[in-house]
């Protein structure tokens, strides 16, 4: 083989894999290997990255380089036999020729990629410097580089499904074999959704008279208002009718005339909570948010974080009330994840007026679901303009995220110890509650002045005992369990002994934190009372005043001073005003239910009700319900009256007094 051939081989311009043309028969190996090296370089360019073809000649060289030796031996070998046909040989110039032209043809192509795929190279640089420099503002605003790349409130859509968790609790072939048991006993196949899992025995939706539509953009979000249409209004009159008349039955018609009314499911799913049919309670509920899911503006993204419902709109409350039941039940059956991605989702709907103070109970979800970056995340975030640091629930909740969250960490243990110490100058008088639920016998620190009710209460009474105590109570009264673990109340114990030490050292802060307590906390928000009244918990709600404990609706418990109603419903004459015989008068008034300001029932003024014979026997069956609900029951039965069947306790309604005091 000659020297020429050699130097094309090895190549002095490999970039642009020129191989010129070849005259000689011996010199046939030259054009295969060029040949080899186009094919492989074609076969790179398709597998390998586009960003890769500036790098794909010198692949493709170095791939052929090792095998040089093998092709100019066979070369060799083919340059000592003998030349048999010159025909073969003009067509392999020809063929040889061609393979020149489109090898130059390609190679042009490629260098044009490059230049494209260079300039791409380069704006993609450009791009990650400006991401990059973006995420670490992010994440010294925060200090927690992990958790910029997503709003605080980004709701998973997955985490919404409770099966979701029940399968990582209880696994899936548990949780697949109830749902193929529910699918054979249903009748039909309902839509999916993403607040609830519709129920195939549910009646179909159809057309409810609810509807979504958009009112306005600003500031990067979109605000949405619920609607109802001329149907749905005569309902809604009708519910409000069969609410006034205190009888269950007048409700379940209105639900009969139509199934998915909202107000009326929520409503009903109060009645059978209060009869202790948790599982139609939550059935009921989830039938609702299914109702107004299926109304939702196609522009309404339940992840984004951007949608807003203002709650001082009437029509926007049920969707509120509706999921914060929801998270209860949740809650009751473990399903911890899926209760926090709910309370993120109802505090996106508002965040700024927060109607039902989903704030002061979204940490008791994160650290039960163990999420103890975003409850930090969220304090961070959010103690500059909302001062979650005086609210009780995260005084607390906050070091214990960061104890659960140290494992080890001693900088982390120093800073749980801190907070904690903390909370406890903050708020002496939640020591002694929260070791109450919990059922711990206190020691002689806990015991101590500095911790004692007795003197709490006398501070707090300087200002107002009662806005104070009832944040105390509800967060004792919910967030216990998470206290109740043996290392816990160990760590807790131990801090405790450290802030007696500061009390008796005279440290500073406890008189700036006694001046806060003083001038702060001089009434209990609207949101709160909502909020109390809706979680029913016992020990909070006793401290309720009772204005405002006895006038609330289920539907809507203590509308906004600012309400906003799209329709209002028309007056009617009283019964007082319409009742023309003062005898029928006085019957009326022997019942136990008699309201001189009760509104007349359509169809019944002018004296055109019911017949006397069915008004007279109305009464006798209220005076006859009146007579056994005061009777004594006998002691040998258990001493338990009829009112006990009606699911009353033994003194008709003496056992719920009782659970109020």
């Amino acid at each position: 083989m000659s020297m020429r051939t050699l130097r094309k081989l090895h190549g002095d311009d490999r970039e642009n894999l020129n191989v010129p043309e070849i005259e000689s028969d011996d010199d046939e190996a030259a054009g295969y290997v060029a040949k080899s090296r186009i094919s492989k370089t074609k076969k790179k360019a398709k597998v390998e990255n586009l960003y890769d073809l500036l790098d794909a000649d010198d692949k493709a060289d170095e791939e052929v380089e090792p095998t040089d030796d093998k092709t100019s031996q066979q070369t060799a070998e083919k340059d000592e036999t003998p030349v048999e046909n010159t025909g073969s040989k003009k067509k392999r110039k020809k063929k040889k020729k061609k393979n020149k032209d489109q090898h130059v043809t390609e190679t042009a192509q490629i260098e044009e990629e490059d230049e494209i795929d260079a300039s791409i190279r380069e704006v993609n640089r450009l791009l990650d410097n400006h991401n990059i420099g973006e995420r670490n503002v992010a994440s010294d605003a925060h200090s927690l580089p992990s958790s910029g790349n997503k709003p605080l409130l980004h709701v998973e859509h997955r985490n919404l499904n409770p099966d979701t968790e029940l399968k990582r609790i209880f696994g899936s072939r548990v949780i697949r074999e109830e749902g193929m048991r529910r699918r054979h006993q249903g009748r039909r196949r309902q839509k999916l959704c993403w607040l609830t899992t519709p129920k195939d025995s549910w009646a179909p939706i159809g057309k409810t008279g609810l509807s979504m539509r958009l009112l306005e953009q600003k500031a990067g979000c979109q605000y949405f208002l619920f609607e109802h249409s001329q149907s749905y209004q005569k309902v809604q009159f009708q519910f409000c009718d069969a609410v006034e008349s205190m009888n269950p039955q007048n409700i379940l018609d209105v639900i009969q005339l139509a199934p998915y009314h909202i107000d009326g499911l929520i409503q009903l799913s109060e009645i059978f909570r209060m009869n202790e049919d948790m599982n139609m309670a939550t059935e009921i509920i989830e039938r609702s948010m299914y109702a107004m899911e299926m109304s939702f503006h196609p522009m309404f993204n339940l992840a984004t974080g951007t949608c807003r419902l203002e709650y001082r709109y009437r029509e926007n409350r049920c969707l509120f009330l509706a999921m914060f039941k929801h998270i209860a039940s949740l809650g009751n059956r473990g399903c911890n994840r899926t209760a926090l991605e709910f309370c993120k989702l109802m505090l996106s709907l508002d965040p700024d007026a927060d109607p039902l103070c989903a704030l002061l109970m979204i940490d008791f979800y994160a650290i039960r679901a163990t999420d103890y970056e975003f409850l930090i995340r969220l304090y961070n975030e959010w103690e500059a303009h909302r001062n979650l640091s005086q609210l009780p629930n995260f005084a607390f909740s906050l070091p214990l995220a960061y104890f659960l969250q140290a494992e080890g960490d001693a900088t982390l243990r120093e800073k749980a110890d801190e907070k904690l110490q903390e909370s406890l100058l903050m708020f002496p008088g939640m020591l002694a509650p929260l070791l109450d639920k919990c059922g711990v016998q206190a020691d002689a620190s806990a015991t101590h002045a500095f911790f004692k009710q007795a003197e709490y209460d006398d501070i707090i009474n300087f200002s107002d005992p009662v806005a104070l105590k009832q944040l105390i109570a509800l967060y004792a009264g919910r967030c216990h369990v998470c206290w109740k673990v043996p290392n816990v109340m160990e760590w807790l114990e131990r801090n405790v002994k450290e802030v007696l030490a500061r009390v008796a050292q005279k440290d500073p802060l406890v008189e700036t934190y006694k001046t806060k307590r003083l001038s702060r906390y001089k009434g209990t928000p609207r949101n709160i009372y909502r909020h109390i009244l809706v979680s029913e918990i016992r020990s909070a709600t006793a401290t309720l005043p009772q204005d405002v404990a006895s006038t609330v609706l289920s539907y809507d418990p203590l509308p906004p001073l600012d309400s906003v109603e799209a329709y209002k419903r028309p007056s009617r004459p009283s019964r007082a005003q319409t009742e023309s015989s003062a005898f029928s008068m006085f019957l009326r008034s022997l019942m136990p239910n008699f309201n001189p300001n009760e509104a007349v029932p359509d169809g019944a003024v002018g004296g055109e009700g019911q017949p006397l014979r069915q008004g007279v026997g109305a009464l006798m069956d209220a005076m006859r319900d009146l007579m056994n609900n005061i009777r004594v029951g006998n002691p040998e039965e258990g001493g338990q009256g009829a009112g006990a069947e009606a699911g009353q306790g033994p003194n008709g309604d003496e056992e719920h007094l009782e659970e109020w005091d």
